[in-house]
């Protein structure tokens, strides 16, 4: 069985689901802590304004977010999730949206594998109508029916990304050679390496630079750019710019 591995945030989504499920919280003042969502802000504004590694910032959001979402009941988080995909889910990538229906019609099995919250994986996975995902799984307190603030299962690195791969290899039998990733930062790395057809959307500098440093996945990888109304493929010898 051929597969299509696709990470979401940067990748398909032009922004990051946990980032929108945040801003929700804040606009319905969910947040009890006013110096906490001060943080929160300023971690945002680091990344918006280019003052910091977007590798970086979203591991610092993803650390901010585990704590923000403690004691939130499940119901309130299922009106606000049910938000973000109704209000924010049409905001994709026209590359990997075409890509994600290729795959469908050559028969390929399609997996969303991401580090945002499974709760908002699965609504994403069901509106793009794919075979299965993997997200991150937040503790939940079943007496309370709400988050514990315990993160059980994190899905934003190589590491936990990889031992996705692995179980739906065993689940579902795939020919990793044949098969194909799509991801955008360095907690994508160990999903392109694993494929025969790597594609890096709109990548970090970090996961470009790793690129380079690794022959065999230099020599396969396609660096897709989509900005504007425009998509175009650069080679994995593409020259970085620094200042």
């Amino acid at each position: 069985m051929i597969a299509a591995f696709f990470d979401i945030d940067g990748t398909i989504y032009r922004n990051a689901l946990l980032i929108e499920h945040f801003k929700k919280m804040i606009k319905y003042e969910l947040f009890k802590d006013v110096q906490y969502r001060l943080k929160v802000e300023e971690a945002y504004q680091l990344w918006d304004t280019r003052k910091g590694d977007y590798d970086d910032y979203l591991l610092d959001l993803a650390q901010l977010y585990v704590v923000a979402i403690k004691g939130l009941p499940l119901k309130y988080n299922d009106f606000i999730s049910d938000q973000v995909l109704l209000l924010k889910g049409n905001r994709v990538y026209t590359y990997t949206r075409e890509m994600i229906e290729w795959h469908k019609k050559e028969g390929h099995k399609v997996f969303f594998i991401s580090g945002s919250p499974s709760f908002l994986v699965s609504r994403m996975a069901k509106k793009m109508g794919v075979d299965d995902f993997c997200g991150s799984v937040y503790e939940i307190d079943e007496e309370t029916q709400t988050f514990s603030g315990k993160i059980t299962k994190p899905m934003w690195d190589s590491v936990h990304k990889q031992e996705a791969i692995e179980d739906f290899i065993k689940k579902y039998d795939i020919d990793l050679s044949k098969s194909y990733a799509y991801g955008d930062t360095n907690g994508d790395y160990s999903m392109l390496s694993s494929v025969g057809n790597p594609r890096a959307i709109n990548p970090s500098k970090e996961l470009i630079q790793k690129i380079k440093s690794d022959e065999n996945l230099k020599s396969k990888i396609q660096i897709i750019i989509e900005r504007k109304n425009v998509i175009y493929k650069l080679d994995s010898n593409v020259e970085l710019i620094e200042f």
